[in-house]
């Protein structure tokens, strides 16, 4: 069994992919590195991964399937991954070589019954044209490099610090214990990715090394605020179900589900003030009904999101002037944050 399994899904990443799996091949083989073609037809996407496969057969194994979107392609990455540990890194990100010696390190560390559900680590904004690049890092949250539970969380999270898949390393059996099984052919799955399997995760485990590399700034990105705004039913197709996997959900552990229901307060407002932004007739009738769905689920929830800062700041009375006032806000986050 290989320590870690890095999945990459790639759709046309010709121009890009060498990076991502080059910065992993650091790793040596201890690693396992699945490369998965969705159905590339552009470019030749299958050929860079059967030339890695057979250089490095072991190490790297490349898969073609049908396009599935990356959802498909993360499940594929599961479903064949052999790594304790299972990561999710996109053909168009990288990772810092020396923090991969060091997360795999520190993975080599623990003992094959003692080992931590989650690892968490930091990640680096790499957005084109920005000189010092923002570190998203968790210090004042979690212990650092020993195991803890949610109870020995040591702050709440800031708004730009929650727990992304460019920040999380998942026991491969956790994932499989959890059935977790992305949707096809849509967008924004990651943040299901990270969600959905928190009840089931009772250790964790932080290096404060800036390991994962996240690259903003092709027009195409899916972040991208006119694709966002274009792939808008998909969102809202993501947000909706973790909305009813987290009602779903026995949770055991308050602060763990304190956490859940302020991601859920973040997707709500990442919804509604992209639908705020289109201003259309249909997508603004879309945010109420995306509320009315929420209430309709359950009452005590819809209270928790929508009276709260991020739910009254995409839900300002006023009409026009409100939502004017909200996309101000908007704005200055996203120049404070740079999220996309």
């Amino acid at each position: 069994m290989k320590l870690i399994t890095f999945a990459i899904p790639c759709y046309n990443s010709a121009a890009y992919m060498e990076k991502c799996i080059n910065s992993l091949l650091v790793g040596g083989t201890d690693i396992e590195i699945i490369i998965v073609d969705d159905g590339s037809t552009k470019d030749n996407t299958l050929e860079i991964a059967r030339k890695y496969e057979k250089e490095y057969p072991d190490i790297v194994r490349a898969i073609h399937q049908e396009n599935g979107g990356h959802g498909e392609a993360v499940n594929t990455g599961l479903r064949n991954a052999t790594g304790r540990f299972y990561k999710v890194v996109d053909s168009d990100d990288w990772v810092d070589e020396k923090s991969l010696k060091k997360v795999i390190k520190t993975l080599k560390s623990f003992e094959e019954d003692n080992e931590p559900d989650m690892v968490i680590a930091n990640y680096v904004y790499e957005k084109v044209g920005v000189t010092k690049k923002r570190v998203i890092h968790y210090r004042n949250v979690f212990p650092i490099e020993k195991m803890f539970t949610w109870d020995e969380m040591l702050a709440k999270f800031k708004v730009d610090q929650y727990i992304l898949m460019h920040s999380v390393i998942y026991k491969t059996e956790v994932l499989r214990k959890c059935s977790l099984e992305l949707p096809k052919h849509t967008f924004y799955v990651d943040n299901i990715f990270v969600f959905e399997p928190l009840p089931c995760v009772n250790k964790m485990y932080y290096i404060d090394t800036n390991f994962y590399r996240y690259f903003i700034g092709r027009e195409d990105q899916s972040v991208n605020e006119k694709v966002m705004i274009s792939r808008i039913d998909q969102q809202l197709r993501v947000t909706k179900r973790m909305i009813e996997s987290y009602l779903s959900i026995e949770h055991n552990n308050e602060k763990c589900r304190y956490y859940m229901r302020n991601y859920l307060r973040i997707m709500m407002e990442i919804s509604s003030i992209f639908l705020i932004i289109s201003g259309t007739k249909e997508d603004l009738a879309k945010k109420k009904e995306l509320w009315q769905f929420v209430k309709n689920k359950d009452k005590n929830l819809y209270k928790e999101l929508r009276f709260c800062a991020l739910g009254w700041s995409v839900n300002i009375p006023g009409g026009p002037l409100g939502r004017g006032i909200s996309k101000i806000g908007y704005k200055v986050m996203n120049k404070l944050i740079g999220f996309n």
